[in-house]
């Protein structure tokens, strides 16, 4: 007989096929089985409550004298002992969201129940199967489907989920059973027993390993939902020895050790311009104004604790159990906890969800991790960095390489190939210029091949080789700090997935899932930026692992959706984006189905302060073939994460071009130009503007 997990098809090691021999394939009787749908009563018994629990060793079921209506126990509107409206349009006839509901409700009750039996009154098969649980002892919720208006509506959407059309429809621990006969059988081969004790013995619901952003968000979700549940968090410290608190990760994610501090470096940086920007408009100050690096970091590091704090006050309010360790899989549903002092614990859930992170990657060549920092250690290097060479052309590099340079840091970015690989690259070199135009040196088609220290101190010296990527160029120069930011790896090679086996891109760590975000091993799922093939962003992850579990335990169907995602990367002229970039927009729905629409802008605020015109930039990529929607928007300019997020939800409304012309801007702000816009691109028309 086929048995398989209702949240997971198929089940592994004892859910996975299983065929018991004896019965299992031979002629059944007419009727031997179960009542099938349309059998009518001969005539009901005394009527059982709805989902109603049952005692064990009871003998006969005892009969509740209450009715309870739908799956959820509502109050039906007839009167107690008549039976079930057969007349009840079926959920083949019911709107999405009222089948939607109906599943919801049903896997609610699977979910929440050791063992969950949906039966009629009258069916001596599901009273032969009702007197076998008693008499092992076993609590029981039953659903009795003619004593509830909806209980055709019920068995139709068991039967879409199980393929069984008739009662008893039995689930032990969420593993769908089958009917009486497979039910008799599984108990005469032992596998009843097994699957009694599975889900008893686990201590969890849930665990998440890793308490980043997504794992936090997905443990706490789980939690509101009443499922007990646990993080396990161990930061393991860079080579630099820098590591951080709850919120960071398993390993890392972005929000503290990377997004928040960034974004305040990023402000520190615009106050700086700010200040010069201040004469312009009639500020007058004789002062020396410089920067302190130290009263920075140590008021990011004050504001990270904060948040730390919070986090873990967050989860004890939950009912969420924190424990600082390092998990990893012994068993398939057993995982070893070891913290810092060496110490072991092994806990066991029913469910697992990966939420590990990424942290920086190291270049493996000589000196790297020996001299080298990385964004982990940046925000609280305990002294100024100096001059700075930054490694790699990420969204990382280019942003820490904008704000020290905001500091007044001489600041050189060391680029193998392009700016900004997986954004629009007309964008990317925008950012590039300007950030050039403002004081960064870019060293370009160059990757470093050896570090050496020349100087102790804080900083100290830093002799770095280097070599072109198209010829046999070399260079060498002393730096006082090297930053890698050349890509992060996946944390999931300790984790001992190979020993449960999930799957791993072997060469990036990556988990392959499906769209429920659930591993090839059904009670492993994975969120946030060890995902493959999905946005590496904190917003993302969070919003993932609240789905994930709502749809664990039956809140909620919702997917996460990951296309149009909003992002922003915080260089010196910000650059915001949604939707497709250029390149892709055109390998998606090629050139001819496409019109893009552009602007070059000058924002009143620059306009006194003498800031440069025709920088800032905005454009949008309409498909042709349907409405002109937008499918890419672009923003270069002050504060363009802000602009960004409010025409993100547009996006996801379908916003057309007819949309935006309809739009009435708001005067004079720098995000009324996509309401303006009317030179597209293949008519070659200039952009360049005369006034503000």
């Amino acid at each position: 007989m086929a048995l398989y997990r209702w949240d997971t098809t198929p089940a592994l090691g004892l859910l996975l096929l299983l065929s018991v021999a004896s019965g299992s394939t031979r002629p059944r009787p007419a009727g031997s089985e179960s009542e099938a749908l349309e059998q009518p009563p001969s005539p009901p018994p005394p009527t059982l409550a709805t989902a109603t629990q049952t005692s064990p060793r009871m003998g006969k079921m005892s009969v509740p004298n209450r009715r309870l209506a739908s799956v959820r126990g509502v109050p039906v509107s007839s009167p107690p002992g008549r039976r079930a409206r057969l007349s009840s349009p079926g959920t083949s006839q019911q709107p999405p969201e009222a089948r939607e509901e109906m599943r919801r409700r049903v896997k609610n009750l699977i979910e929440g129940s050791r063992v969950m039996i949906f039966s009629k009154t009258y069916c001596p098969h599901s009273s032969r199967v009702k007197e076998l649980f008693s008499s092992l002892g076993v609590n029981c919720n039953i659903l009795e489907l003619d004593q509830v208006d909806d209980g055709i509506r019920v068995q139709e959407m068991l039967t879409e989920i199980t393929n069984q059309k008739t009662v008893p429809n039995i689930f032990v621990n969420r593993v769908h059973v089958g009917g009486c006969d497979k039910t008799f059988q599984a108990h005469h081969s032992g596998l009843l027993q097994k699957l009694l004790q599975e889900g008893s013995a686990n201590d969890y619901d849930l665990i998440v390993i890793g308490g980043g952003s997504g794992g936090l968000s997905c443990a706490k979700e789980a939690a509101i939902l009443g499922k007990k549940v646990m993080v396990l968090d161990f930061v393991v410290p860079s080579p630099q020895g820098t590591s951080w608190g709850l919120g960071a990760s398993h390993t890392h994610t972005h929000t503290v050790p990377f997004c928040i501090p960034k974004k305040l470096m990023h402000q520190a940086a615009l106050l700086g311009q700010a200040l010069q920007d201040s004469r312009k408009f009639g500020w007058e100050y004789n002062q020396q104004v410089k920067h302190n690096w130290s009263t920075l970091t140590e008021a990011i590091q004050n504001h990270i604790g904060s948040l730390n704090w919070s986090y873990r006050l967050s989860l004890r309010e939950k009912g969420v159990t924190y424990v600082n360790a390092y998990g990893e899989f012994v068993d398939h549903h057993k995982i070893k906890a070891t913290n810092k002092k060496g110490q072991e614990s092994y806990f066991s859930a029913s469910k697992f969800v990966i939420a590990t992170g990424e942290r920086p990657r190291y270049l493996g060549i000589p000196g790297d991790k020996e001299y080298c920092v990385t964004s982990d250690d940046l925000f609280s290097l305990p002294y100024c960095p100096g001059k700075t060479l930054v490694v790699g052309a990420s969204y990382v590099a280019l942003e820490c390489a904008g704000f020290l340079a905001g500091f007044g840091l001489e600041v050189t970015v060391m680029v193998r190939s392009i700016l900004l690989r997986g954004f629009d690259q007309e964008m990317a070199e925008k950012v590039g210029s300007y950030m050039e135009r403002h004081g960064v040196k870019f060293l370009r088609k160059f990757v470093p091949v050896k570090i050496q220290q020349l100087e102790r101190g804080s900083p100290g010296k830093l002799k770095v080789w280097a070599k072109s990527t198209e010829g046999p160029e070399t260079m060498e120069e002393v730096y006082n700090t090297v930053l890698l930011a050349i890509g992060r790896d996946s944390c999931t090679r300790k984790l001992g997935l190979e020993k449960i086996g999930v799957k791993i891109n072997e060469k990036n760590g990556k988990i392959p899932v499906n769209d429920m975000e659930q591993t090839n091993v059904p009670h492993v799922y994975a969120i946030g930026d060890v995902l493959e093939g999905k946005p590496e962003l904190t917003p993302v992850a969070i919003q993932a692992g609240k789905l994930l579990a709502r749809r664990l335990f039956g809140a909620s169907s919702e997917k996460c959706d990951y296309m149009s995602v909003p992002t922003a990367v915080f260089t010196p002229l910000e650059y915001g984006c949604c939707g497709l970039s250029e390149e892709k927009a055109i390998e998606v729905y090629k050139k001819e189905n496409l019109e893009v629409y552009h602007t070059l802008f000058w924002p009143l605020e620059w306009t006194i302060a003498g800031r440069d015109n025709n920088t800032c930039y905005a454009k949008i990529i309409c498909h042709k073939l349907d409405s002109d929607r937008v499918i890419g928007f672009h923003i270069l300019g002050p504060n363009a994460g802000e602009i960004t997020q409010g025409f993100a939800a547009a996006m996801k409304c379908g916003l057309t071009k007819q949309l935006l012309d309809d739009t009435i801007g708001i005067h004079p702000t720098c995000g009324e130009v996509f309401t303006t816009l009317e030179i597209t691109k293949s008519s070659g028309l200039d952009i360049t503007q005369k006034g503000c």
